[in-house]
C-alpha cells in the first residue's frame, strides 16, 4: 500500500459505492442512535420519549436506504479495511482516545462537570473527523467536524450561562445524533442519485 493514494470513501463515482461506505455508515447510524438515546433522558416528559422515537425511526431509515444501497450500487472498489486504515488514521484514533477517556477523567473526577461531558465528546469527535477527512479525502468530514465541533464549543457555553445539564445534552447531544444521521444521509443521497444517473 502507497500512503498517500488511499482509495476515496465519499462520493460515490459511475453509481458505485464508495469503499468503506457501509462500515462507516452503520459506525454513524449506531453513534448517532447513542447520542440522542442517551442525550434525551433527561427531559421532560413527554419530549423524552418523543425524540428517543424519532430517533430510533430515523435510523431505521436510514439502515433501509443502506440496504438499498448495497443491493442496488456495487463497491467502487475491492479496497480492504487496511486501504485506508494505515498508522495515520490509528494514531488519529489514538490520540482521539486518550483526548476522550483524559478530558473525561478531568471533567467528571477533577472538576465534578459531568453536565459538559457531552459537550467535550462532541468536541473530540468533532476534531478527530478533520483528520479522517484529510487522510481520506472526505470532504463530507469536514463539515461534520465543524458542526460537532461548534456544537461542543456551544455546550460549555450554554453551561457557562447557566444552562442546565438536559439543556446541554439536548443541544450538543441529540444536536450531533442529528449531523451523524444527517452525513449518513448525505452519503446515501449521493450514491442513490449517482445510480439513477448511470441508468438513466
Amino acid at each position: 500500500m502507497i500512503v498517500g493514494k488511499l482509495p476515496r470513501v465519499t462520493m460515490p463515482e459511475n453509481g458505485k459505492r464508495p469503499a468503506g461506505m457501509v462500515v462507516g455508515s452503520m459506525v454513524a447510524i449506531t453513534f448517532g442512535a447513542v447520542f440522542v438515546l442517551v442525550n434525551s433522558a433527561g427531559l421532560p416528559t413527554p419530549w423524552s420519549a418523543v425524540i428517543r422515537a424519532v430517533g430510533l425511526v430515523v435510523a431505521a431509515l436510514l439502515i433501509v436506504g443502506l440496504v438499498l444501497v448495497v443491493r442496488g450500487a456495487p463497491p467502487a472498489t475491492q479496497a480492504s479495511a487496511s486501504d485506508y486504515m494505515d498508522r495515520r488514521y490509528w494514531l488519529i484514533v489514538a490520540l482521539e482516545a486518550g483526548a476522550l477517556f483524559g478530558g473525561l477523567a478531568v471533567v467528571n473526577g477533577v472538576l465534578h462537570r459531568s453536565a459538559v461531558s457531552v459537550a467535550w465528546v462532541a468536541l473530540v469527535v468533532g476534531v478527530h473527523f478533520f483528520g479522517l477527512a484529510r487522510i481520506w479525502r472526505m470532504p463530507l468530514y469536514h463539515w461534520l467536524g465543524a458542526v460537532m465541533t461548534v456544537l461542543g464549543l456551544a455546550g460549555f457555553l450554554i453551561y457557562a450561562l447557566g444552562g442546565t445539564a438536559a439543556i446541554v445534552g439536548l443541544v450538543v447531544g441529540v444536536g450531533s445524533g442529528a449531523a451523524l444521521y444527517t452525513t449518513v444521509g448525505a452519503a446515501l443521497r449521493h450514491t442513490l442519485r449517482g445510480r439513477t444517473h448511470v441508468v438513466t
